[in-house]
């Protein structure tokens, strides 16, 4: 799915309203209603709402739904800024159809009594949209500080008032924190960046029908991975296939102490399907390796840390977890590096140790994969103030060296060697746990045995990877799931995906 930018969502509007011989007040007539029914179906033990608008489109929206919710047999109250005498047109329509219908009641921003409002009550922004380029201030700052101190649930309409769609906010910033945002159509950026995505609480996309012919042509760089892409991405398995037709897939890691790391990418490698999979690993971890991970072969890398690597052909290699940064695992690393011409994935002290010095950057072959967090990420390739510069800052370094990054983080962001820009939208808070970057080297690195281009491996092995947690979270719930749970859920991944390629559900 496409992101595209508040301006280039305005321009689908009125491409849509020209090309489909639709006004603007229908189209956002079927918005709102679009936004009435999801309510009406998600808040039917609630039994009356108080929706704040504003005088632009945003609160014609919120006009509308307010109608809607009232003839489903909703208590409705809104409440506007009588002070405020510009209004747009669209907005003063829907205005005039609310005052005709006489239970409604409709006050002034002051009337707005906190003490009123029960336990019931669904608060509804829909006080500023995607238009807003400048921080709130006075009357709506302190009216939106009240209402982010209520308790009772909150929903905004396409955009939390005070959030910005497409660019970091400012530190300071007063926004409404929903629990739930409907937006139109298309995910905003703002939307799956920590210091701006905690204001919008859960998205939920819905289609208003905008035109596919503008939606196909508009450029972008940014994309959320959906259930299309993932659908494009996924290969079944042939029935006449063996073991040699889904590659050699070698995970290098694994130290005195961290052997765990290991394993769980091993493990990880072997539920994601590759045909033959290794471990390169030191002395100290070969009865754990042989013992937890049976299928695995075990591949003599020193005693207490990995000392050597040996370069097999036809191979992809994963390296990084647990690997330690002794001296002797440096100078094996980096020896390895300069013989090596195919792509591969480096992870963890991998990255760390290629960070001492930033020459060592250019060991890496183009079209490798490189997963780090952001803190790796700032060793790496140097410090940003917030995740909006430090992508941008991804983008620039994935153009120079022609590598693909998983920059990981709640929405996990996958750059392609072109500045493109894909972003994860499965996974949950469960994976903030040691050993949850290791099963993401040995799915990706999996995968890239099983002949997926970098990008794909990159793309599916990351949903695979949010996916499977998601299912854990619903069996074990995030506190207690752990790294293996995520592992033992790839199973039903794989089911999941099946049943989708063989359906087209």
């Amino acid at each position: 799915m496409k992101i595209l930018t508040a301006e280039n969502i305005r321009s689908a509007d009125e491409f849509t309203i020209k090309n489909k011989s639709i006004s603007s007040i229908q189209l956002m007539e079927n918005a709102a209603l679009s936004c009435a029914e999801w309510i009406f179906q998600n808040c039917k033990h609630h039994n009356s709402f108080a929706v704040f608008c504003g005088n632009g489109n945003n609160g014609r929206d919120g006009f509308a739904i307010a109608r809607m919710l009232y003839l489903k047999g909703f208590d409705v109250g809104v409440f506007i800024d009588f002070s405020n005498e510009k209004i747009s047109r669209d907005a003063k329509i829907n205005y005039s159809r609310l005052k005709e219908i006489s239970g409604i009641e409709i006050k002034d921003f002051n009337d707005f009594d906190l003490h009123k409002i029960n336990d019931e009550t669904v608060i509804i922004d829909a006080l500023f949209g995607t238009g807003l380029s400048r921080k709130l201030e006075g009357n709506y700052a302190k009216l939106i500080n009240q209402l982010n101190d209520l308790k009772q649930r909150k929903i905004s309409i396409d955009i939390p008032s005070g959030l910005f769609a497409d660019v970091m906010s400012e530190e300071d910033q007063t926004v409404f924190k929903a629990d739930y945002t409907l937006t139109f159509q298309f995910w905003k950026r703002s939307f799956l960046h920590p210091e701006t995505g905690k204001f919008a609480g859960k998205v939920i996309v819905l289609d208003i029908d905008l035109s596919k012919e503008f939606i196909e042509k508009v450029a972008t760089d940014y994309f959320v991975i959906d259930d299309e892409i993932i659908k494009n991405t996924f290969k079944e398995r042939t029935d006449f296939s063996h073991k040699g037709s889904y590659g050699k897939a070698i995970i290098v890691g694994g130290s005195y102490g961290k052997i765990g790391a290991a394993v769980l990418a091993t493990k990880s490698a072997l539920k994601t399907g590759a045909g033959h999979t290794f471990t390169v690993a030191p002395d100290c971890g070969y009865e754990i390796l042989q013992t937890t991970n049976p299928e695995a072969m075990f591949i003599y890398g020193g005693e207490k840390y990995v000392e050597e690597i040996p370069l097999q052909e036809d191979a992809v290699y994963g390296i990084g977890p647990g690997l330690d940064k002794d001296i002797s695992t440096q100078k094996a690393l980096l020896e390895f590096l300069k013989q090596v011409s195919e792509p591969l994935l480096l992870d963890a002290d991998a990255i760390n140790i290629i960070s001492e010095n930033k020459e060592n950057i250019n060991l890496i072959p183009k079209n490798s994969v490189i997963t780090p967090h952001p803190k790796e990420f700032e060793r790496l390739f140097g410090n940003t103030e917030d995740s909006f510069q430090r992508l941008e800052l991804a983008r620039e370094k994935a153009k120079e060296y022609q590598i693909f990054i998983v920059l990981k983080d709640h929405h996990t962001q996958i750059i392609n060697p072109e500045g493109t820009v894909y972003y994860n939208i499965t996974g949950n808070s469960g994976l903030s746990k040691g050993g949850s970057g290791d099963i993401l080297t040995g799915i990706i690195t999996s995968l890239l045995a099983q002949k997926y281009s970098p990008q794909d491996a990159c793309i599916l092995g990351v949903w695979m990877h949010g996916k499977a947690a998601d299912f854990a979270a619903e069996k074990f719930s995030k506190e207690a799931m752990l790294p293996t749970d995520v592992i033992d859920e790839l199973r039903n991944v794989f089911l999941y995906l099946n049943k989708k390629a063989t359906t087209g559900l």
